[in-house]
């Protein structure tokens, strides 16, 4: 049994679909980031970083989405959604997600969250920042088209834990100013997502 600490419109929804497609016996916790929830007492127990997804397991609590990712899909071999039987594909795997991690989700976050990097009243920084979206994750997303997504899926023919991970960071394009027309194989890989009963009960849960 699991439990996943989440917020609607956050990286959280990746580990989400995942639970989801392996059949995974899961319950979930909404926080509520209007109310700073994510910073309570009562969270910061959980997850002392104020962030999420969070993932409660029979082992103890992990954090970080390429790490859920793996974990759940170690914990559900059959599933065979990290390739673990090829470690040069599951390191594949984590190279792709550690990349949409630590380069295009911190990209995109630049938008809404500058206070990270500058103070929270320098507006100028935070402008600045704001106005760099649009090109940094543009060109991430350029790189993952030309580069890393082969096609239908990640990893090519099969079905991956990079795709969910993929597919939520792609929620965010047009918000982050990115002309879709500029990566036809990730828009067209977000459809394709969101036709997936799994994608359509995860994110159905966390809007409800």
């Amino acid at each position: 049994m699991f439990t996943l600490y989440y917020a609607a419109h956050t990286c959280s929804l990746a580990t989400h679909i995942v639970l989801e497609e392996v059949g995974a016996d899961y319950s979930t916790v909404r926080i509520d980031f209007g109310s700073a929830q994510q910073r309570s007492p009562e969270y910061l127990k959980v997850n002392p970083k104020a962030r999420v997804p969070a993932l409660v397991t029979d082992r103890g609590i992990l954090t970080e989405t390429p790490a859920m990712l793996a974990f759940v899909a170690q914990s559900f071999p059959a599933s065979d959604l990290a390739l673990m039987g090829d470690p040069f594909a599951f390191a594949q795997i984590q190279s792709f997600n550690s990349y949409l991690c630590s380069h295009l989700h911190i990209a995109h976050a630049h938008r809404m969250r500058g206070y990270r990097w500058v103070d929270a009243d320098d507006a100028h920084s935070i402008a600045a920042m704001q106005r760099k979206v649009p090109e940094a994750v543009g060109g991430a997303f350029e790189l993952v088209e030309r580069e890393m997504l082969r096609g239908p899926w990640v990893m090519g023919e099969r079905y991956t834990i990079c795709d969910p991970y993929l597919f939520t960071l792609a929620q965010w394009l047009e918000a982050d100013g990115v002309d879709p027309g500029r990566i036809p194989k990730v828009v067209d890989h977000r459809r394709r997502m969101s036709e997936r009963p799994g994608v359509r009960k995860a994110i159905a849960q966390e809007l409800a």
